[in-house]
């Protein structure tokens, strides 16, 4: 699958962790750099480089077969159980998502002060990519998403699990029209039984969509996950 260069938005100090921003099916990074420039303008996160990627166009069964930017093809919305998963362009997407990790490290971020995290498409493949990837992250987030390969994500897992403790954030709306919100708990509850630890939350009357107070939630995530440099937490993977 063909990928256009990610969007960057560069460390203002010393580059001393990337944060990893997917986006859904249909958009394209650039509709997610309003959370880099909303923590920019409010010099927040001035050591952490933002990289939002974008999905090749593929096939969506979903929509008729439109070619649209995607992570991976839908061919049902019914229920969580009984979709038919795309797992060729899933674990394509997987491993897309382990080089963008790999590239930050090879430019000397620590893996654990690297975040990965999405929206709905974008989310549910940070989610897996995070989970599988082989060493301890800094820190995994999903909005409006859920969790794919269920039944076989377990045995993807590195051997020694390295991101078996690393915190992960969930938000969702109650009134998700096109991703529900028993996916995402259903989901959450799903890690939590294999031992993650899961920050579920959820927003009142919030459609498929973004909600300033879910924003606020994650900003605080990665103020925790990957503190300023001098923090002695710094030093310490999680």
């Amino acid at each position: 699958m063909a990928h256009k260069a990610p969007l960057v938005v560069p460390a203002l100090k010393q580059h001393t962790a990337t944060v990893i921003v997917a986006h859904g099916l249909g958009d394209s990074g650039a509709g997610w750099v309003f959370l880099a420039e909303n923590w920019r303008r409010r010099s927040k996160f001035e050591e952490v480089s933002f990289v939002f990627p974008n999905a090749p166009n593929i096939p969506i069964t979903l929509n008729m077969g439109m070619r649209m930017p995607g992570w991976y093809d839908i061919k049902s919305l019914s229920t969580l159980d009984d979709r038919e998963e795309d797992e060729k362009g899933i674990l394509d997407s997987q491993k897309y998502f382990h080089s963008l990790i790999d590239q930050e490290v090879a430019k000397g971020v620590p893996a654990h002060r690297i975040v990965i995290g999405g929206f709905s498409q974008g989310g549910a493949m940070s989610l897996l990519a995070g989970l599988t990837y082989k060493s301890q992250l800094g820190g995994i987030f999903g909005l409006s998403c859920y969790l794919l390969l269920q039944k076989k994500i377990k045995d993807m897992l590195p051997d020694n699990n390295p991101n078996q403790q690393t915190p992960i954030f969930m938000g969702h709306g109650d009134a998700d029209q096109v991703v529900a919100h028993k996916w995402g708990k259903m989901s959450a509850d799903e890690l939590e039984k294999h031992g993650y630890k899961v920050d579920f939350r959820t927003y009142k009357n919030l459609v498929h969509s973004a909600d300033p107070d879910e924003i606020d939630h994650l900003e605080s995530y990665l103020n925790q996950q990957i503190p300023p440099h001098g923090d002695p937490k710094l030093e310490t993977p999680l």
